[in-house]
């Protein structure tokens, strides 16, 4: 007598193959559409830029550049309230260095949820050098 797979047993293997193939290719989504955007486009990390994420729609992963002349400005990633009052408190979490930059050409990946960046630099916050991005 022959011993073989079931309709259900192989009906269930199926299904498995299915969301195997399913998650392979939402990761491989994730991966093959991250984009990079140049935050205040043309003009770069500047004063007034705080508008610029509006009518934009951000993904975790997605990559935020802030270009900005070395030694003029920097980016904080701070928490809500410290981006609200421009305070310029990093963000606590990270390794030494990941919440702070000042390379002029500083690449930013975006997770999930919503992220707050600042110039820390005295009076830059409040002349609209700060942004608030939400990535789903």
């Amino acid at each position: 007598m022959k011993m073989g797979l079931g309709r259900g047993s192989r009906a269930m293997i199926g299904v498995m193959v299915m969301v195997w193939v399913w998650i392979l290719e939402s990761e491989m989504r994730s991966l093959s559409y991250a984009l990079t955007y140049k935050v205040g486009d043309s003009r770069g990390w500047a004063f007034n830029v705080s508008d610029w994420p509006r009518g934009k729609t951000f993904m975790a992963g997605d990559v935020l550049e802030f270009n900005y002349a070395f030694g003029m400005h920097n980016v904080m990633q701070v928490e809500k309230f410290f981006y609200d009052q421009c305070i310029p408190i990093p963000k606590i979490g990270g390794g030494i260095g990941d919440n702070v930059h000042w390379s002029g050409n500083d690449q930013i990946k975006l997770p999930s949820g919503q992220s707050y960046f600042i110039c820390g630099y005295l009076g830059h916050c409040q002349a609209g050098m700060k942004i608030a991005v939400n990535a789903i």
